[in-house]
């Protein structure tokens, strides 16, 4: 490494003030920065990790928020070696997106929808590089080859709506990178992404540090995904970094409580049906707030959770009931999409095409794919929000593909999802009261509003949630809080089978783990059947009896959890199993060797 570091750090300091008193989001943080190194943050929401990478570039400037004392020292191309806390807000402005560029966590709320792609990377180059329209277009397009966008020319003039989520990803990255920034700052670049196109970021994002030496200050809450990309660690807890090491030292040999039960929540390939371990388990925090290891820490040992364990396939109609619950047949979907304004031909998108398969009470099967694989389409066809184009689906015996209006109505009340955002599906002008009580009064369950009361003050115990957070809106609860309330209101009509579409793709490993241990947990006493729909194959292995693999519209293959891992078929799926990121300690290690490898050739 240079003697001297690019980016420094020293003592960093950030508070928010409100109602309750000022909070410490960032409290005397300290690190380094060397050119052609990668760090990553890591730590669950609230952690502070976010703060201390918009902290850097003093994008928290206003009240609530306030940078209150460190030092922020960067060796600048054009001012030389500068504390970024002084410098003026002039020279400031030079510095971001020019010098110090970031890659937000949310694409589509960071790409501005009323402007098209191209025009939004080719301002940054306009406004820093005086390019002129023509070059900036020219740059932007080379820049777009270079991100490995399909299609770049059509991008360019493409809205974010119109194109995918890893392709938004991507251009965030090009603009990123449109300046040969000296330092990159990615704020959970792939969180919520396919194993395959996160795969595929990690690689951009190294092939781009190769290419021009830029230092990377990488923020996540996946663990997994620092083995992939990362030289060193920096584990933040509650505002302050409570271990760091290299990649290899942190997964070792752990020292702080606080990482160990990160390293543990994670679910593993390796492993079969398990209870997970969560951060809680791990630590022990003292009146005074002082953190240490929880004494005579027990982790939960191996605990089979379901009746379809060590089958062969096709042998679970075997098991308890030898009619399936739910069953899909040659299930079509298909999207009509007009060629143009003035065209009268349309072209036809099979988002499910000829879709077959049953489910069993009491079973957990995971429908895994890519993001338009047609596999939320598929859970929505079932549940007839989005009207099927042909083909049949039977629950409890009953063909619902042909009920409307209140038949329908009635056989949904067996038959519920939860949804991928719950700040999306909850009302934010409703209680989260009202919320779980709604479906009971739509369904007429229970004879009085006081029933139903003590009916949602039960599902809030059961989903650990108190009685105090009846009267609380949606907003006042944390993300994995706010899907626990979504889980409650599914379980507020005792359905029989519910459909989980991404449940907990966005959220903090432990938090995960506590949603996946709660839904494992419901299964066992009520008997639930679930259709959990994912992209996190780890997650599928830890909660399926059997997994159906789908692509373009298609199923490709279906087996058994161990099958499908062990042994996969498919080309397709096999590309999906060798994108996960390294998980076991040799994997990891393989990892960093080839890592470093890299770096002592391109020295």
């Amino acid at each position: 490494m240079p003697a001297l570091p690019l980016l420094q750090i020293n003592n960093l300091q950030t508070e928010f003030s409100s109602h309750l008193g000022v909070v410490k989001a960032v409290d005397q943080v300290s690190f380094h920065l060397y050119p052609g190194e990668t760090v990553a943050i890591v730590g669950e929401s609230g952690s502070g990790k976010s703060v201390t990478s918009l902290s850097v570039l003093r994008l928290i400037n206003s009240p609530p928020g306030n940078i209150s004392g460190g030092e922020i020292m960067y060796q600048s191309r054009q001012y030389g070696m500068v504390d970024l806390l002084q410098l003026p807000e002039k020279q400031m402005q030079h510095i971001r997106g020019n010098e110090i560029s970031m890659i937000f966590q949310e694409p589509m709320t960071s790409l501005n929808p009323v402007y098209t792609c191209g025009f939004q990377v080719r301002e940054v180059l306009q406004w820093h590089k005086g390019l002129t329209k023509k070059e900036a277009n020219e740059k932007t397009l080379a820049l777009f080859e270079q991100v490995k966008l399909p299609r770049p020319d059509k991008i360019l003039k493409s809205y974010p709506h119109e194109i995918s989520g890893g392709q938004k990803q991507r251009v965030m990255i090009a603009m990123a990178m449109a300046c040969n920034p000296a330092v990159l700052i990615a704020d959970e670049p792939t969180t919520a992404l396919d194993v395959t196109v996160q795969a595929r970021i990690l690689q951009l994002l190294d092939d781009l540090q190769q290419t021009h030496q830029t230092a990377i200050l990488f923020i996540t809450h996946d663990l997994g995904v620092v083995a992939e990309i990362a030289d060193r660690v920096l584990v933040m807890y509650k505002g302050k970094i409570v271990e760091q090491g290299t990649v290899r030292q942190l997964f070792e040999n752990p020292q702080h409580p606080y990482t160990k039960g990160l390293l543990a929540c994670r679910p593993a390939l390796s492993f079969g049906k398990k209870v997970l371990p969560t951060v809680s388990d791990f630590l022990q925090i003292a009146p005074d707030g002082t953190i240490s290891e929880r004494l005579n820490l027990v982790v939960p040992e191996a605990v089979e959770i379901n009746n379809f364990k060590n089958l062969p396939d096709n042998s679970t109609t075997q098991q308890v009931n030898n009619s399936p619950l739910l069953s899909v047949e040659n299930l079509q979907v298909y999207f009509p999409v007009r060629k143009s304004l003035f065209s009268r031909s349309q072209e036809v998108i099979k988002a499910v095409d000829g879709v077959s398969f049953e489910i069993f009470p009491g079973e957990t099967v995971a429908l895994v794919g890519e993001s338009g694989c047609g596999k939320t389409t598929l859970g929505r066809a079932i549940l007839k929000m989005v009207e099927p184009t042909g083909g049949t689906i039977h629950f409890n015996n009953v063909n619902i593909s042909s009920l409307s209006g209140s038949e329908l109505r009635r056989e949904r009340r067996n038959l519920q999802m939860i949804f991928q955002d719950p700040y999306a599906s909850l009302n934010p002008m409703q209680t989260i009261g009202e919320a779980i009580m709604e479906p009971m009064r739509v369904h007429n369950v229970y004879n009085t509003e006081a029933e139903r009361k003590e009916r949602v003050l039960e599902l809030l115990h059961t989903v650990n949630l108190s009685r105090e957070h009846y009267s609380r809106y949606p907003h006042e609860f944390s993300g994995g809080q706010r899907q626990r309330i979504s889980i409650a209101r599914a379980l507020a009509l005792q359905p029989q089978c519910i459909i989980c579409d991404e449940s907990v793709s966005a959220l903090d490993v432990s938090v995960q783990a506590q949603v996946l241990n709660l839904l494992n947990k419901l299964k066992a006493e009520f008997g639930i059947t679930y259709l959990f729909i994912t992209h996190d194959l780890a997650v599928a292995r830890f909660m399926a009896d059997r997994i159906f693999v789908m692509s373009q519209g298609k199923m490709v293959e279906s087996g058994t959890a161990t099958q499908i891992y062990e042994h996969p078929q498919h080309a397709y799926t096999r590309t999906l199993i060798q994108a996960i990121p390294a998980g076991e300690l040799k994997d990891i290690v393989a990892v960093q060797e080839k890592r470093a490898l890299r770096k002592v050739h391109r020295v």
